[in-house]
């Protein structure tokens, strides 16, 4: 067997041998407590040997802290654009590392004849943890034979970083689990799911959650309804509507649990245009009733008559029962020909929301210029005029952000993932939104999709950009490559921020963005530079807090 070690910022595609992790100041990995240092055992079993498990094996002072998962390819129909930069890691269908499985009983199953990959995380938690460590990961054949052995030298540095301080949210979809494991929506089986992906989101870095307080307007055909998923229990009583918020105090809590900062309002109209109502339900005396939805247009006279009731109420409970911050949408990605469909979406409710924190994803200047969204979360490839213009807006990517800008797709390497904490920091984002955290549907929701067999929503979307995290078969989130890359982007973020803090920010600065061509569409592709680079803040937060 060969064998390499290499780190997480690469991606072993089977064919060629992976390139070695760097070693920076004599070590592999290094990071704060409560960090995960990951790293990559790269192997390859000679074609002649039989397909069989094998039993891994950890030593050295940091086994108690390390766990192993297996790197599995996902089949990729759609990898990349037609018309694709040259740093796609692959542009043509076909089955690409992304998925981390856990091993049961520390066994393996590798294929003979191709590159595979064992990824290993460490995460110290307390004190007496800290220091530096060495790591030796074993792979062996039957009879306990060593097939291949590497070692690793990492160091944990005695403090914690301080809590992200920007908002990141990947909107939380409770109906792919509900729909995806076949349990009744809300019932105590969903609940448990809805706890252990929440969770999962907490390790990425997520501190917002989209918060089903109605059936989220998201990626829904025109007239189709996703699973009913509805936290506020609506009912009409003598013509009246009478609220129920125990659904959402049960949310509310976990979400605290978790260490969530911050909910965010499911959409009052829907997506590409604000032209209609979301889906809600509504208790009567004959059963439920499906109220509103794309039937029902947004100036409706009788949903502003729910909103007159719904909004206050909402919000007079949030502020007594949720002390985090609390969003506010309109409209996902209107266009510039929606201006006035969204002028009057947000005339439905704007005075019922003064003072509310409200924010919209969009790409089209005109809203920001005329003052119709308070704060714009603008595409990363279509930022400029709003920083020229001196904006300081959030941003997002998706399946068009696929040229030259940072993204997820499983084909890109994974550096173009993680400089995305150092890009939000030098233009001082305050948040991050990505659609689809766990969005198991094929596009527009036409039809549940199993992820580990379509990773491209049906075909449309690039593979990856749909979910970060797979539905484990025992109700446990399988985590991928790119979940794990971008909460390492996130804890550059707050390395960066407690640098800035410590010092001052053009110290900080300066050890990114040495030259000052740093952009959202211009960045290096060199992972030493990036490691280097990391390693840099550390060394000046540990120097400073000597100091």
């Amino acid at each position: 067997m060969q064998s390499v070690l290499t780190d997480s910022l690469e991606k072993v595609l089977g064919d060629e041998s992976p390139r070695p992790a760097a070693v920076l100041d004599g070590v592999h990995a290094a990071g704060f407590l409560d960090e995960r240092l990951s790293l990559q055992l790269a192997v390859r079993l000679d074609e002649h040997e039989q397909l069989g498990e094998r039993w891994v094996r950890l030593a050295g002072s940091a086994a108690h802290l390390a766990t192993v998962s297996a790197v599995r390819r996902v089949p990729v129909s759609h990898p990349a654009p037609e018309d694709a930069d040259e740093h796609y890691l692959a542009t043509e269908p076909g089955e690409y590392p992304d998925l981390l499985e856990p091993l049961p009983e520390d066994t393996v199953l590798l294929v003979p004849g191709q590159w595979e990959a064992l990824w290993i995380d460490v995460r110290a938690t307390e004190v007496a943890d800290a220091g530096d460590h060495d790591l030796t990961i074993t792979v062996a054949g039957a009879g306990g034979t060593v097939l291949a052995s590497e070692s690793a030298t990492l160091r944990i540095h005695p403090h914690r970083l301080p809590a992200l301080t920007i908002t990141n949210t990947h909107w939380f979809h409770a109906d792919s689990l509900s729909t995806l494991y076949d349990v009744d929506v809300l019932s105590e089986e969903h609940w448990e799911l809805i706890e252990a992906f929440l969770a999962s989101a907490r390790e990425m870095d997520v501190t917002s959650v989209l918060t089903p307080t109605w059936t989220p307007p998201l990626d829904t055909a025109e007239g189709h309804t996703r699973p009913i998923v509805q936290l506020v229990g609506i009912r009409e009583e003598d013509g009246q509507y009478a609220l129920d918020f125990t659904q959402l105090d049960r949310w509310l809590r976990l979400c605290r649990e978790l260490g969530f900062t911050g909910i965010e309002i499911a959409h009052l109209f829907t997506q590409w245009g604000a032209r209609a109502t979301p889906a809600i339900e509504v208790a009567t005396a004959d059963g439920p009733e499906l109220r509103f939805g794309w039937h029902v247009p947004a100036t409706s006279p009788e949903y502003r008559r729910l909103l007159e009731t719904l909004i206050p109420a909402l919000r007079a409970h949030l502020a007594e029962h949720w002390e985090g911050r609390v969003l506010w949408h309109i409209s996902d990605e209107p266009g510039a020909a929606h201006l006035e469909d969204y002028r009057a979406a947000k005339a439905q409710v704007e005075d019922l929301l003064k003072g509310a924190d409200m924010v919209d994803a969009l790409s089209s200047f005109e809203y920001a210029e005329q003052g119709v969204v308070d704060t714009p979360i603008v595409a990363t490839d279509h930022v400029d005029p709003f920083l020229a213009a001196g904006h300081r807006p959030w941003v997002y990517y998706c399946v068009s952000q696929n040229k030259d800008v940072a993204n997820r797709f499983i084909a890109l390497p994974s550096v173009r993932s993680r400089v995305l904490g150092r890009q939000l920091f030098l233009f001082d984002a305050p948040g991050f939104l990505h659609w689809g955290y766990n969005f198991w549907w094929s596009q527009f929701a036409l039809e549940p999709i199993d992820p580990f067999e379509e990773t491209c929503a049906g075909g449309p979307f690039f593979g990856g950009d749909a979910f970060a995290v797979y539905p484990g078969p025992d109700g446990s989130p399988w985590l991928s490559i790119r979940h794990r890359v971008f909460a390492q982007a996130m804890a550059d973020h707050r390395a960066l921020t407690w640098l800035a803090e410590l010092t001052d920010r053009e110290a900080a600065e300066a050890l990114i963005d040495e030259d000052g061509t740093l952009t959202y569409s211009n960045f290096s592709y060199d992972v030493e530079e990036h490691l280097r680079a990391r390693a840099a803040v550390d060394e000046a937060i540990l120097a400073a807090l000597a100091g």
